[in-house]
């Protein structure tokens, strides 16, 4: 499966035979992006979910499980919360989107917090911080790298 990055950039996987795939599972989860913000919107009242975006969701190829990606802003507890919220609300938008949309099955959603944002605001900062002369203040290394999602291991050896 390409990563959000790869797929936002038009890339294309080289297996023979697969671009079909890729080309529907790259539809789907465009579709089901918008479908749950849309829910998430006008349907979910949590107030623990607070300002929520749905960043980017991943389905996977047999398209019976899917990642949603959330960014949430707040303090690191509130993101928490607004997290546990989402995967409590997920069950509901499951029923939903197979009441609303013409597909033969509807994944199981999963979400997963995305850090995109407080990346970019790092990079502004570090930037920041370099015009004004100064050394960059401490690296956070609980934030991933461009193109690794949080949690996920590196080329580490086992």
């Amino acid at each position: 499966m390409l990563l959000a990055a790869d797929r936002l950039a038009g890339g294309e996987l080289t297996d023979v035979g697969s671009g079909a795939m890729t080309e529907r599972t790259r539809r789907i989860d465009a579709l089901l992006r918008e479908e749950i913000s849309e829910l998430l919107t006008r349907e979910v009242h949590d107030p623990r979910i607070g300002f929520v975006t749905i960043t980017d969701v991943e389905t996977s190829p047999d398209l019976g499980h899917a990642h949603v990606w959330a960014s949430v802003i707040g303090s690191s507890n509130e993101q928490a919360a607004a997290l546990r919220a989402l995967e409590h609300a997920m069950p509901f938008v499951r029923r939903r989107l197979g009441e609303r949309l013409r597909l033969k099955r509807i994944p199981q959603l999963s979400v997963r917090g995305d850090t995109a944002g407080e990346r970019g605001t790092r990079v502004m900062q570090i930037l920041r911080e370099l015009e004004e002369g100064h050394e960059p203040s401490a690296v956070r290394t609980d934030l991933p790298t461009p193109g690794r999602r949080p949690g996920e291991r590196t080329g580490d050896a086992h």
